[in-house]
């Protein structure tokens, strides 16, 4: 730092704009390499002085290694570098924090039991890597310690305990090294200490010994950047003399980096099926705006264009897909005529006609034309007074009823997003195994309090006269007591919501399925859908289309990208991002 200049926050001095940003272009002083960065093992810090070119700038922090953490610091105009990249790069809401080293008056920080010396090429990088990953930081990638030894450009700190176990670490980055920086600076970075660490003050006996170090090779200034929300740590700069300075970074829109950037959680809590859509627009940058969390409605919006949403129906389902797939009649028509296979069904109506449409089936499902989640759904009836039953129950839900033939297999939904299977999983019915203690009862709400737990009160079991029936067909009551072992299924239907379980089966799925389930999609000319299908085996080409659902629960499909592919659809420019 030029002697004159004293105070490193006055902005109105020649000097001080050199601190804040690149050096002015008719410096005599710039005689560095051109868009310089230094490796720091977590990620690179890159020098934003040393670019003449914004875009070039904004090239280089999207070039990020997956699973690092770049850092870009000191641009002269940070906001234009963004608007090049504005989907991919973000401000970070830290602070930066700086030392005049003219004005630092040294303190001792000796403390027993505790040593502060360089990094050696004996030293287990595991051990440095162990207490970055238990702060929640990014570890340096394999070798970068031994390769940091031989780099002038880097100084890491280590601090041991009496018993010589590493329980902190610091690096410095010497700017002068790193490009001739005119200003003399150097900057420190990734300060940790073991949280199992009984010593104290630690943190502090490492940020001074590395001021030494930098005094000691002449340098002018150490910064730093903190997380405005770290009150212990700016604690600790402020104590040691650091004051906050105009310096800013930008670092590229990932996983690792996500709080940073995603901003706070909406304060009205959506259900699952809704908050993994609005979480994946949050991380791309597009606003959410709930507009009734209870039946999971919200808005998204990004460069004065809205969506609105009710969990993964969007506006882009017209009126007449959405009909077409809520009526599964109308479903079941379009189906069979692009000549895809499909059920026996019939309209309840009279008893002389059910018994027609008995008379080659042994087996019926009884369901509303008009339902989701399971509600009214009766299946594997073959008694006449049954089926009469299930009709009068199931019409509570909807005034049109279906009978359809009840087919074997094994119960599959398969998600269509933008006519591409996205995901596909394999549905299993509710079942309980027995303890030789607990009666049917008993162990239907102990799994069903266990469902809950796992899917956020989404999944439970009914007690109702459709678990009762299932129960029955397997010679049991709800009071008897189930032998140890024994397993028994509870429901017929596979429904998340009524305790079924989902198994993710997509890249088994045959080829042949695939395409049913794209041509299926194409027909209803819905953009998003889930198909129910019961087929023999995943692998195979034997199938029958059971219904169309036109808001699918995303959530159910982890590790398969729904919400990714869904957002894609409805904010196509935002894709690349996290690619």
């Amino acid at each position: 730092m030029d002697a004159k200049c004293k105070n490193p926050l006055d902005p109105t001095t020649m000097c001080s704009l050199k601190h804040w940003g690149a050096p002015l272009a008719d410096d005599p002083l710039q005689e560095g390499p051109a868009d310089a960065w230094v490796d720091c093992g977590w990620g690179r810090l890159i020098f934003g002085q040393t670019f003449t070119d914004a875009r070039r700038l904004a090239d280089v922090i999207r070039d990020e290694i997956k699973g690092r953490r770049d850092v870009a610091m000191y641009m002269r105009e940070p906001l234009v570098v963004v608007s090049y990249a504005p989907q991919e790069l973000f401000i970070d809401p830290s602070l930066t924090y700086r030392i005049d080293f003219s004005v630092y008056r040294a303190r001792p920080c000796r403390l027993e039991g505790l040593t502060v010396r360089p990094l050696r090429s004996d030293d287990d990088e595991t051990a440095v890597n162990r207490i970055y990953q238990t702060r929640g930081m990014v570890p340096a990638h394999p070798g970068f310690y031994r390769q940091a030894l031989e780099d002038q450009r880097l100084v890491i700190l280590v601090a041991l305990d009496a018993d010589d176990e590493i329980v902190g670490a610091v690096t410095g980055v010497d700017h002068l090294q790193a490009f001739r920086d005119p200003d003399n600076g150097c900057s420190l970075w990734a300060l940790a200490v073991d949280p199992q660490c009984r010593l104290p003050r630690v943190g502090e006996a490492l940020v001074r010994e590395l001021i030494n170090t930098f005094i000691e090779r002449g340098r002018s200034f150490l910064d730093l950047s903190v997380m405005h929300t770290n009150k212990q740590a700016i604690a600790l700069y402020d104590k040691i003399g650091f004051q906050a300075v105009p310096v800013y970074c930008i670092k590229k829109k990932n996983p690792i980096n996500e709080p940073l950037f995603i901003g706070p959680e909406p304060e009205e809590q959506l259900n699952i099926y809704a908050r993994i859509i609005t979480d994946e627009a949050r991380r791309r940058g597009i606003g959410v705006e709930v507009v009734d969390a209870e039946n999971g409605y919200f808005v998204l919006s990004l460069g004065g264009r809205t969506v609105a949403c009710r969990e993964s129906l969007s506006e882009l389902t017209t009126a007449v897909a959405m009909s077409w797939c809520d009526d599964k009649t109308v479903t079941r028509k379009l189906l069979q005529r692009a000549n895809l296979r499909v059920p026996a069904q019939m309209v309840a109506g009279n008893d002389e006609t059910l018994r027609d449409f008995l008379k080659d089936r042994q087996r019926v499902v009884v369901k509303p034309a008009r339902g989701e989640q399971g509600a009214g759904v009766f299946v594997d009836l073959d008694d006449f007074h049954q089926i009469q039953a299930a009709v009068a129950q199931a019409g509570s839900w909807c005034d049109k009823v279906i009978v359809e033939e009840y087919v074997t297999g094994q119960d599959l939904r398969i998600i269509v997003i933008n006519e591409e299977v996205v995901a596909a999983a394999v549905r299993q019915p509710a079942r309980i195994r027995g303890n030789g203690e607990m009666s049917v009862r008993q162990l239907i709400e102990k799994q069903s309090r266990r469902r809950a737990a796992a899917t956020n009160g989404e999944s439970t079991i009914p007690l109702d006269g459709e678990t009762e029936r299932t129960v029955a067909d397997q010679h049991y009551i709800l009071d008897d007591v189930v032998p140890a072992g024994t397993e028994i299924q509870v429901r017929k239907t596979a429904n998340l919501h009524t305790g079924g379980t989902i198994h993710d089966v997509t890249a088994e799925l045959h080829p042949h399925l695939r395409q049913v389930a794209v041509t299926a999609a194409r027909t209803l000319r819905v953009p998003v859908v889930g198909f129910d299908f019961l087929v023999a085996d995943v692998t195979g080409k034997d199938y029958v289309i059971i219904e169309a659902n036109e808001r699918p629960g995303l959530a159910n499909h982890e590790p398969q990208p729904t919400a990714e592919r869904f957002i894609d659809l409805l904010f196509p420019q935002t894709k690349h991002i996290f690619s």
